[in-house]
């Protein structure tokens, strides 16, 4: 009787081990394919991540490239102050770089993956850490950096472009803005036309002036999340 009690018991124990393998197998290969449809998560977002900073590298880029030509129309307008006799200067190189002194744009970054992964639960599913902190603080980075590009962009459009709509033939062609007959060239010796070029090199200093980094971290956080958003990194 104890001899096939024994057995008995020894047959329960086998059958017992026997299911917890079982459903150790089983949640074994439940984590394994959960894991497998997160990480395919992970990589289709990290590919539209990609491709929506390197959308967002370009637009930086341009936007940077015309703030320096702004510059550099300003900085051709001050070597010519204070303009104290007209008749020595040229009008048609004025003009122009009057004309492209106002042009202005701002960084407008897309922002619909990285929005999405950080107003959701998503953003926990990118593996890498460094990434992770980069995708949290990427809108206040941009605000700061924006900041300076808003302020610029208020100030042409509140004071400057006023004064040239009062003083010169405000133009879609550059070479015009100084060349109607109704153009008072006078008011390119005043203090006020220097001050004019003046406010809008200060503003311009202001964006392109790296002395508090916000451009530097902007270019090195792009750069970044391209980087250690590429598929090759992320297998």
């Amino acid at each position: 009787m104890e001899n096939k009690t024994g057995k008995y018991f020894k047959y329960a124990f086998g059958e017992i081990v026997l299911v917890v393998i079982g459903i150790l197998i089983a949640l074994s290969i439940n984590n394994w394919n959960s894991n497998r449809i997160q990480k395919q998560k992970e990589h289709l977002l990290l590919s539209s991540l990609n491709e929506e900073f390197k959308s967002n590298k370009i637009q930086l880029d341009s936007v940077i490239t015309i703030h320096k030509y702004s510059m550099k129309s300003v900085e051709y307008i001050i070597s010519r102050l204070p303009i104290k006799n007209i008749k020595f200067e040229n009008l048609d190189s004025l003009s122009y770089h009057i004309y492209h002194l106002g042009t202005y744009y701002t960084f407008n970054p897309s922002g619909g993956v990285i929005n999405s992964l950080i107003n959701s639960s998503n953003v926990d599913i990118i593996s890498n850490n460094d990434l992770r902190q980069l995708i949290i603080g990427w809108n206040d980075l941009v605000l700061d950096y924006q900041e300076e590009e808003i302020m610029a962009r208020d100030i042409y459009i509140n004071q400057l472009k006023p004064f040239e709509k009062k003083h010169f033939n405000y133009n879609s062609n550059p070479y015009k803005y100084l060349t109607d007959p109704r153009v008072d060239l006078s008011i390119l010796q005043t203090l006020e036309f220097d001050n004019y070029v003046q406010d809008r090199q200060f503003a311009l200093n202001n964006i392109l002036d790296n002395s508090y980094g916000e451009l530097d971290a902007l270019i090195h956080t792009i750069d970044k999340i391209i980087e250690l958003s590429e598929a090759k990194n992320n297998d």
